[in-house]
């Protein structure tokens, strides 16, 4: 991917200044025609500069004045600290709570959705894929329905490859299996390295869907400490092995859900290494990865992979579509197993879906498509985080993701995430409480915010919730 657009760099490049202190609250900022001098761009460039920072409340405008640095600029609160899990393994039972939250509320249209992680439905390239297949299946005629076997489409998983090399990823159209999203892909990489009973080491907290996986497998969760920007602690990591039976280790290596955590490319190099030295897979969830705000993809662990213990998992469901359902795994020596566990459990995955995806990628379409859709988040992230440390208690720790669409939230210790949910509901809004992030009651003061469907319309919601959450405060 190549440099944001000009007014973008001067922007952030204003917004460092702003954060430095060199221009304070209510002072002016520099002129138009200044600032294009002295950083030798067009005025053009300098105004859509100034209204992208007007949209993020740094800049006001004042008739006939000129652009002012906002008197109410957020102050940047901490991040949570390194989460502290309990050490020892624990048996997973959160289907009753993850039914009740996710399945429940979810899809209600009348809620403001602030909770599942879907993806802004105007920022999914569901309408140019439809076209696409609605041509293929023209095209097709009657082998448009017909099963496309694992591994999947060769075509796809062709350009899954060419797409992997911006990750560090140096691999084979035959090392792929196209699954039915990443959920599909991660749950038959737990099968085929893991027993009933087994103990998987898991970030702590980690998504629910990981949960759901490991109950469904009778398989043990050993929570390990993490840091909200750097991921997995590896020394906690190292001594859980050395503790432990551990039959295999699971990271959502970019852009951790719900941290946002992304763990260093050293860091991952030296996560396969330590557990290459344990002869232990890592199981890699990867869906986030390519919703990075840096110039630059972040790499994966598998880029590292040397002996195929990495068992690389992701999807398009977080860019492309969620309804497409295509996922792909690139499983190393376990490829043959995870291809069987495919086909002796859902044949194969839709046949169209695989198709339109394969031509969208090799015209180009999907890079564009995200070039657009990282600016947009990273920018609705950057308001809903302004939004949270306007209106919500002073003493909140927040994330400051550097990918993906999403906040982690630590609010004060009276406050029960489960109680607050719930009376979010009555005020039209879907939250995601941190009970469903951990195997125990160690995140019930943590939230999860999307801002995935952030807009004008939605900040009065976060006024709502945090007038809620005051007034749990001042009860408590």
């Amino acid at each position: 991917m190549g440099n944001p657009p000009k007014y973008q760099q001067v922007a952030d490049r204003l917004t460092r200044l702003i954060e430095d202190g060199a221009f304070g609250p209510g002072e002016a900022a520099p002129s138009v025609r200044k600032l294009s001098r002295q950083w030798t761009v067009s005025i053009t460039t300098v105004l859509k500069a100034y209204y992208l920072l007007e949209a993020r409340g740094l800049l006001v405008p004042r008739p006939r004045s000129g652009f002012y640095v906002s008197n109410h600029l957020p102050s940047a609160p901490p991040e949570p600290a390194l989460s502290d899990p309990e050490p020892d393994p624990s048996t997973v039972g959160m289907r009753e709570l993850i039914t009740r939250i996710v399945l429940h509320d979810t899809l209600n249209p009348k809620l403001t959705q602030l909770g599942a992680a879907h993806p802004a439905q105007e920022l999914t390239a569901t309408r140019h894929l439809n076209r696409i297949m609605a041509s293929a299946a023209r095209r097709m005629g009657d082998r448009a329905g017909l099963y496309m076997a694992p591994p999947g489409n060769k075509p796809l998983r062709q350009q899954i490859a060419r797409h992997a090399v911006d990750a560090g990823c140096t691999l084979d159209a035959d090392e792929i299996v196209i699954t039915s999203g990443c959920g599909e892909a991660v749950s038959s990489c737990l099968q085929a390295v893991c027993r009933p009973g087994d103990t998987v080491a898991v970030e702590s907290p980690i998504c629910f869907d990981v949960f759901q996986y490991m109950e469904n497998l009778g398989l043990k969760a050993l929570e390990i400490p993490t840091h909200p920007r750097d991921g997995i602690s590896l020394e906690a990591l190292q001594f859980a092995l050395e503790n432990n039976s551990v039959r295999a280790c699971l990271v959502i290596s970019n852009f951790n859900n719900p941290l946002g955590s992304c763990i260093p490319d050293e860091n991952k190099k030296a996560l396969v290494r330590l557990l290459a030295r344990h002869d232990i897979p890592l199981i890699e969830n990867d869906i986030f990865g390519d919703i990075h705000y840096s110039t630059k993809r972040p790499n994966t662990a598998k880029a590292y992979d040397t002996d195929g213990r990495v068992l690389w998992c992701a999807s398009f469901s977080k860019t492309l579509s969620p309804g497409l359902r295509v996922g792909w795994a690139a499983p190393g020596r376990y490829r043959s197993t995870v291809a069987w566990l495919k086909y002796s459990t859902s044949l194969a995955s839709a046949t169209l879906p695989q198709v339109a995806v394969a031509q969208f990628m090799a015209e180009g379409g999907y890079r564009q498509h995200l070039r657009r859709i990282r600016r947009i988040y990273r920018d609705r992230v950057a308001a809903l985080r302004r939004a949270a440390i306007r209106f919500f208690p002073f003493d909140i720790r927040v994330t400051d993701p550097s990918g993906g669409y999403l906040l982690w939230i630590e609010l004060p210790e009276t406050i029960d995430a489960l109680v607050l949910y719930k009376l979010a509901l009555k005020e039209g809004i879907a939250i995601t409480p941190g009970h469903l992030f951990s195997t125990g009651d160690r995140y019930r003061n943590f939230i999860r915010l999307n801002a995935a469907n952030w807009s004008d319309a939605a900040a009065p919601a976060i006024r709502r919730l945090g007038n809620v959450i005051n007034t749990i405060l001042q009860g408590a």
